[in-house]
């Protein structure tokens, strides 16, 4: 029976080389994919000057962020953040994925065995005896599918396409994390900026209670503005509550970014010596290569045409092979008797009628491959956007943090003449309350000028693909890839 078995195997494997190409010349149904003309701008809007051949997207996120305390940040992000740790998990379930559709072009084998032994009650002419029996077998099988019309290439095709969208989509991640972390380091110290005024305001105001209250002890003017500067000396005192919580808060949420529990956040340069690099935004058609969402859009428009073609292929029939080889035998009292078993067979099996079914399935993949492709231009409008949004930001705060600079610097100085006037009794403490009362939320709204500054370049670095060039891998610095020499750097006001 062994021979038998081994000169059967032969004949199936012989089968499995030579009966593929006996049966047709294989083909690939369905449209190949061909990315869709997108109509590009010359230039971005607000774009200062001709396309230059660098970006500042080309820069590493640690040339363009230089504030020590916040690479270490970002570093520690990179190793522990949990929206990282998804995104790469979800890639490894892409590239399995992809391996499993791969492997259904190839033969699949399986095996299967039995054995059973039972006793019988065999009745006799003077007496009862019993007969023990047992049945086994042992088999193999195999079938393969031939991809005659290209239904599993097209599935691998869009597995593909998933498993390359899911890397952009981790590209994305990095990019959104560094930006996101960086955005919210500025706006920690942007607090502390500001919980610096308010501590100013306070002593300021306290000093401005204090000479009003000694007048009206010493009878020298009225109750008035004593409960006036009292007040003000309140809401500046509560303003430091306010902005100890939002320091706390802000600090918690930095936290969670870098996948560490809240606490406190090591602070670098203030928010005033801040440093950022220069900011060439490179050309229009460098965004599409650039842009993680759109690489990924990209990837869904190849997928979705990728399964136009499985829905294509599935009016055809499938074609494979299956074959069989074993032997199965019977013992009765210790008698053993057996035989060989083998077969092989070519399969076609396809439709005739569906009620419509695979007529419904392929419009639904076309009208999908439709919406794939309105994304994909979305997602190229939304990127000149977010760019150009950023470029007019970058233009306009230039002006509006010089003009309130300005205004600071005179609100200060009349604070210092309204005080020379109110002891010389040529004006009224109103004058004096007045220009206190200018003067701070005028240093807030720089401080804040001074925050949009810096949240405008992280917003065009992320809106441009920053670190584009970089593999996952590199974008935790090393001193090897942190060597480099260090870009131009100006003061967010000039």
């Amino acid at each position: 029976m062994t021979s038998n078995i081994k000169t059967h195997l032969h004949s199936v494997r012989a089968l499995t080389v030579f009966l593929p190409a006996l049966v047709v010349a294989d083909c690939t149904v369905g449209p190949d994919y061909k990315r869709p003309d997108v109509a590009l701008p010359q230039e971005f809007r607000f774009q200062v000057g001709a396309a230059e051949a660098i970006s500042f997207a080309d820069l590493a996120w640690w040339n363009a962020f230089k504030d020590q305390a916040l690479q270490d940040l970002i570093t520690e992000a990179l190793h522990n953040n949990y929206d990282l740790q998804i995104a790469i998990a979800r890639i490894k379930q892409a590239r399995e994925v992809l391996n499993e559709v791969k492997s259904q072009a190839l033969p699949q084998i399986g095996y299967q065995v039995s054995a059973q032994g039972q006793t019988a009650i065999v009745p006799g002419q003077d007496s009862v005896g019993t007969t023990t029996y047992g049945v086994f077998s042992g088999l193999l099988n195999a079938a393969w599918e031939f991809d005659v019309w290209g239904r599993i290439r097209r599935q691998a095709e869009g597995a593909q396409a998933n498993l390359l969208g899911q890397e952009d989509i981790r590209r994305g991640v990095l990019l959104t994390l560094v930006s996101d972390l960086a955005a919210g380091y500025f706006q920690l110290l942007e607090f502390d900026r500001e919980l610096g005024i308010a501590n100013e305001s306070v002593a300021r105001y306290k000093k401005t209670f204090d000479l009003f209250n000694d007048r009206f002890h010493g009878g020298k003017d009225s109750e008035l503005p004593v409960t006036r500067s009292r007040a003000a000396y309140e809401q500046a005192t509560a303003n430091i509550s306010t902005l100890t919580r939002q320091i706390a808060q802000q600090e918690n949420a930095l936290s969670i970014l870098v996948g560490v529990p809240p606490g406190a956040i090591k602070r670098g340069r203030a928010l005033t010596e801040q440093v950022m690099p220069q900011t060439p935004v490179g050309s229009t058609t460098d965004l599409l290569r650039r842009r993680p969402d759109i690489l990924a859009a990209e990837q869904k428009m190849v997928a979705a045409n990728a399964d136009v073609g499985v829905a294509a292929a599935n009016y055809y029939p499938t074609i494979g092979l299956s074959a069989l080889v074993g032997g199965a035998g019977v013992g009765i009292n210790s008698n053993m008797s057996g035989f060989s078993i083998w077969s092989a067979a070519i399969n076609a099996a396809g439709p005739i009628f569906t009620g419509g079914r695979l007529d419904a399935q392929y419009r639904d993949r076309q009208a999908y491959w439709d919406e794939t492709v309105a994304q994909y231009k979305k997602t190229i409008l939304a990127a000149f956007q977010d760019t150009s949004d950023a470029l007019i930001a970058q233009q306009t705060l230039v002006k509006q943090r010089e003009d309130l600079e300005t205004q600071v610097t005179s609100l200060r100085h009349s604070i210092e003449l309204a005080l020379l006037r109110y002891d010389a009794g040529r004006s009224s403490y109103f004058e004096v309350l007045e220009a206190e009362q200018e003067l701070y939320p005028a240093e807030y709204e720089l401080a804040r000028t001074q925050l949009n500054q810096l949240v405008a370049v992280v917003n065009l670095y992320k809106a441009l693909g920053g670190g584009w060039n970089l593999t996952p891998e590199q974008w935790v610095p090393t001193q090897a890839n942190n060597a480099g020499q260090p870009a131009p750097e100006v003061h967010p006001g000039g």
